[in-house]
């Protein structure tokens, strides 16, 4: 049996994640952490405020969906004390991996954009796709409490997209009417837009358009729950992996 903490568990996100650890086979959930919302408790556990909850329930694993201010000393401290992490937060800068990568050299670390097996294969079609065309776009869709823009899932599918083709077309507009018009500016010169709406989960739209034709790969989360078999599959994996992992795609 794998014993798992979740760090966030008193956010809509962490209490998901506890329902699915509990629900899985080969599972358990062993502490719940939550250093802005302690005090309550799930599945009869009390959310504690201290990390050392999750060393003192014995955690093998511990998944972390927080803010990347708060996961910059979760993971560190899960390396320093022997603890695979699964994480789904995201915005950490890439000296932030290299400090992760260092870190993790006793136990494993798996941080994916999305683990929503979709995104993932969105993500994978987009970049088999950015060959054969000559422009793209990326537009992202999210509730109205998420805090970071663009999300991760479109800044790595920019990446990857980005990677597989520099023949982009350059952008034919001369003058924004309104400052930002166009969104942001991502790798390879692809725009990148992020739409925060009341009643969204998370949607993402990649446009890629050539002559005479356009090409729409797209990926709805209208849920948490469809995040929850990659994150039960991360915890299950996480060990047979060494060191640092991007993305779940070598998990599947």
């Amino acid at each position: 049996m794998i014993r798992v903490g979740v760090v966030g568990a008193a956010g809509k996100m962490g209490s998901t994640v506890c329902d699915a650890i509990v629900a899985a086979d080969g599972l358990e959930l062993a502490a719940a952490v939550d250093l802005v919302g302690s005090g309550g408790s799930v599945h009869g556990l009390t959310i504690a405020a201290d990390l050392k909850a999750l060393a003192d329930a014995k955690c093998d694993v511990v998944v972390d969906f927080t803010v990347a201010a708060a996961a910059r000393t979760t993971l560190p401290w899960l390396a320093l004390h022997g603890m695979h992490a699964v994480v789904g937060t995201t915005g950490f800068s890439d000296d932030d991996l290299a400090t992760f990568s260092k870190a993790f050299t006793g136990s494993n670390c798996l941080i994916a954009a999305n683990f929503a097996i979709g995104a993932v294969l969105m993500m994978k079609f987009a970049e088999q796709a950015a060959p054969y065309f000559e422009t793209a776009e990326i537009i992202e869709f999210h509730h109205n409490a998420k805090a970071d823009a663009p999300s991760g899932t479109a800044m790595v599918t920019a990446q990857r997209m980005a990677a597989a083709s520099d023949e982009w077309a350059a952008d034919p507009t001369k003058h924004e009417v309104i400052p930002g018009a166009r969104g942001g500016v991502g790798p390879g010169g692809i725009h990148v837009h992020g739409v925060r709406m009341v009643g969204m989960t998370a949607l993402q739209e990649v446009i890629l358009g050539t002559a005479g034709q356009t090409l729409v790969i797209r990926h709805d989360s209208n849920d948490r729950v469809s995040f929850m078999p990659g994150v039960v599959l991360a915890c299950r994996k996480v060990g047979d992996l060494k060191g640092l992992t991007m993305g779940i795609d070598s998990l599947l």
